[in-house]
């Protein structure tokens, strides 16, 4: 809940501009012209730019020229337990990071959302949320590195200006309001909250947390907090969701359930019962114009958890082919580096050196893997994933397994 002086200092201090992701991604270089064409790669690829080329095909045009999709995601996480989380503590606008279990609840969370797209990140300018958003994307199976953006003067932008642009595409923009901060408590900031309800009283102390309208001493109520936060996220959240980005946003208790209050339309009565847990991921749905809740993790794992949408469940199909494809081409030049398999040699006559990864090679590959599974599973599957033992033990000269395996070397190499 956290900074050392109200939203409006903050606000006093750093000139706030909005700044928007897709001025990130489509931000040329000062001095490198950007081309935004589709490229032929004639040489070998690393992992990051298959992933790219399967699940943003046209991920070098701006994001203004994307055809937008009839769907966004947004996850919404409440930052890991802070530490003055722990000592029981009135937090609220002061600055205090995360314990050794918030962090570990960070982590959870991030594993939890690992399947599911994220495009941009918009986080509180306090560092308990920044964390937890940066911990949680470290565990995102796409890789990408969460970088925050400085659009407080000229010389923060100009000094934190990225000059490649496949770095750039490696990266999820991550976004700082102190619209989203947490409600400022006021004179209760740093009091024990046990030992303020002895002293004013548990109902009177119970009003100023719970209650809608009522603010603390010299504080915020929910209705105040509802008012920024919820007017940033029309402002700047959900233009992106309408253009088809997926959004995260790692924020605070209450003002996220001021957003939660927005998008569930919840009154001002239900909004009081609504408590949030920390490092928990909820997901929304933004389609047509509509929020629809997905689903609020319990377990201990993603799976099960979420009511995904076709798109989600597409989008994680995806992610495990490309790790599947990741796996085969590991074990591929495992073989070719082994001085021991000397029948691999004869069931894969040609180079077991998988260069060229473009686009087509992809595609192929997902085709090789996806029709011959069907068809020859589950042989062919553990051909696939542990070819030494396949050919070397189980297999040693079986003509049409020779006949098979060139097969599949040939339509590795394809290129069409």
């Amino acid at each position: 809940m956290a900074t050392t002086m109200s939203h409006q200092a903050i606000g006093s201090i750093v000139s706030y501009r909005p700044c928007k992701a897709s001025q990130f991604l489509k931000e040329q270089p000062l001095n490198v012209p950007m081309k935004f064409t589709h490229k032929r790669f004639k040489i070998e690829a690393n992992a990051s730019q298959l992933v790219d080329s399967v699940l943003s095909p046209s991920k070098n045009k701006p994001l203004e020229s994307k055809k937008k999709s009839n769907e966004a995601a947004l996850i919404l996480i409440r930052h890991g337990e802070s530490l003055w989380n722990e000592k029981n503590l009135f937090t609220g606008c002061v600055d205090v990071p995360l314990t050794q279990k918030g962090v570990g609840e960070a982590i959870e969370a991030g594993k939890k959302i690992s399947n599911i797209p994220v495009d941009l990140i918009f986080t509180s300018s306090l560092i308990r949320a920044q964390m937890t958003a940066m911990l949680a994307m470290i565990q995102h199976r796409r890789k990408k590195v969460p970088i925050i953006l400085h659009n407080e003067s000229v010389k923060a932008k100009t000094w934190s200006h990225v000059f490649s642009e496949e770095t750039r595409k490696q990266t999820i923009p991550v976004i700082a309001a102190w619209q989203l901060n947490e409600r400022m408590y006021g004179e209760l900031q740093g009091l024990n909250k046990k030992e303020t309800a002895e002293r004013y009283g548990k109902e009177k102390v119970h009003e100023w947390r719970r209650s809608y309208e009522i603010p603390p001493p010299k504080g915020e109520s929910l209705e105040m907090c509802a008012e920024r936060a919820v007017a940033y996220f029309e402002d700047n959240i959900k233009p992106e969701l309408a253009s088809g980005n997926n959004v995260m946003i790692a924020a605070h208790g209450n003002s996220l359930r001021s957003i939660i209050m927005y998008l569930d339309n919840l009154t001002s009565q239900e909004v009081t019962s609504l408590d949030l847990s920390t490092g928990v991921p909820l997901l929304y749905i933004f389609k047509e114009g509509k929020f629809m809740s997905r689903g609020s993790p319990v377990g201990p794992t993603e799976a099960g958890v979420y009511a995904y949408t076709k798109r989600l469940a597409q989008y994680r199909q995806k992610l495990d082919d490309i790790s599947t494809i990741h796996q085969f081409r590991v074990q591929r030049l495992t073989v070719r580096g082994s001085s021991k398999s000397p029948t691999v040699k004869k069931y894969f006559p040609c180079s077991t050196t998988i260069a060229p990864t473009s686009l087509a090679l992809l595609k192929c590959s997902q085709r090789l893997i996806s029709n011959s599974i069907s068809a020859f599973s589950p042989l062919l599957s553990t051909m696939l994933l542990n070819p030494t033992s396949c050919f070397s033990a189980r297999f040693p000269s079986s003509p049409p397994l020779s006949c098979l395996a060139n097969m599949i070397s040939a339509r590795t190499h394809c290129s069409a």
